[in-house]
């Protein structure tokens, strides 16, 4: 069975017939029952992105209704993803040079210490154990690059976790609470690392406070909330491309193979993932002022949904769409945004799970399908697996 509308795609179990379809119909189209426009075409959504009038906000909510006037909402106002113009430019200059900076080696280690560490406090033979080391790797890594100590990983770990539900249109009341909570934690620890650290320009934290500085970025406030979205932004997006990869390996013990006996691979296959089953299915774009997309008009206030995870399937960008190549001459991953939106993180992302798969099979995993599933937690735009162990689903 299908999925039933192109949001509820991300979590289906396979989405990628009815993209197939979506891409043979109109370059824009009107769906009626979520008022919005969709656009699957690699061309199109490249379009959008560079289209002035198409934002990452509607016009009149820069901050979601939810957590308007919270702390959540506070930190949310002030990340350099969620605003446009010189608002978004400066921070993300200061931010992609300080990523820039650190070398990639000093990525490479943290990812493989963390991975060690992490593996000792998770069973990966487990679904759930493979699935909290997953969503708690990124999260570790960034926090650890970013300074802080190892003994305040799992804590910030936890904080980032509860931060991200509030950007989900799904969660509760509760939820909600509790990402509020976890954002005065945040902003309140990364304030206490900037006064600890203030002349360590040996973290990325040094990098992006003298970055900071050069800039004239001064905003002590925009600054921590955009510590907080660095950490948030690779928690679920890195956590989903880790997951999506061993989902990869359990359905094609023979790609496994591969990996096992050329580790070197890894980083062509995760290239691969990104495209063939990216863990951010879908995103936003509002119309400011009236504009034209693929030759039709709009209204301000209208909405485009791009589907990025049906781009990645375009047959005229990608030769052989559906097929899984390692040797694939070359990747358009529209996953990672573009433009003025584009993911600054993109490398950092691609490391961290480069070493967490080789981590993984290095280690001998037992990524095995006749002993784990997995299934994909509830999300209007992610594809995050959730793992579990085929005995314990079994016994529920």
């Amino acid at each position: 069975m299908q999925p039933t509308n192109p949001v509820a795609a991300a979590t289906h179990a396979n989405p990628y017939p009815y993209y197939r379809d979506l891409l043979k119909g109109p370059a824009l189209h009107f769906d009626p029952v979520l008022k919005l426009w969709v656009a699957s075409r690699a061309a199109v959504i490249r379009e959008v992105f560079g289209n002035p009038q198409c934002l990452v906000r509607p016009a009149g909510e820069p901050v979601p209704a939810a957590i308007a006037g919270s702390a959540a909402g506070e930190v949310f106002s002030l990340l350099m993803r969620m605003n446009e113009g010189a608002a978004h430019a400066g921070p993300r200059r200061v931010i992609g040079q300080a990523l820039s900076a650190i070398e990639p080696e000093r990525i490479r280690a943290a990812a493989r210490q963390c991975a060690a560490m992490l593996g000792g406090r998770h069973d990966l033979s487990d679904g759930a154990g493979l699935t909290g080391w997953t969503f708690d790797l990124p999260t570790h890594v960034v926090a650890h690059l970013l300074g802080f100590g190892q003994g305040e990983l799992p804590s910030v770990a936890r904080w980032v976790a509860d931060f991200v539900r509030s950007l989900s249109p799904l969660s509760t009341a509760e939820q909600l609470a509790e990402a509020s909570v976890a954002a005065e934690s945040l902003m309140l620890r990364c304030s206490e690392l900037i006064r600890a650290n203030a002349q360590d320009g040996e973290t990325l934290l040094g990098e992006i406070r003298r970055g900071a500085e050069v800039a004239g970025w001064d905003s002590k406030r925009a600054i921590l909330a955009n510590l907080v979205g660095l950490l948030s932004q690779t928690h679920e997006a890195t956590a989903g491309l880790i997951g999506n990869g061993i989902v990869a390996l359990l359905r094609d013990p023979d790609l496994q193979a591969r990996l096992r006996a050329d580790p070197a691979l890894a980083s062509a296959f995760v290239h691969e993932v990104a495209r063939h089953d990216p863990p951010v299915q879908n995103t936003r774009r509002f119309v400011s002022a009236p504009a034209t997309v693929a030759g039709v008009p709009l209204k301000a206030g209208e909405t485009i949904l791009l589907l990025l995870a049906a781009a990645g399937r375009d047959p005229k960008v990608h030769h052989e769409p559906d097929a899984f190549m390692l040797d694939r001459p070359q990747w358009e991953l529209a996953g990672f945004g573009r433009g003025r939106h584009g993911c600054p993180g993109q490398a950092i992302a691609h490391t961290i799970a480069v070493q967490a798969i080789r981590h993984l099979l290095s280690e001998g995993a037992l990524l095995d399908p006749s002993v784990l599933t997995w299934s994909y937690r509830p999300s209007a735009n992610g594809r995050l697996p959730i793992f579990s162990s085929a005995m314990t689903r079994e016994l529920q």
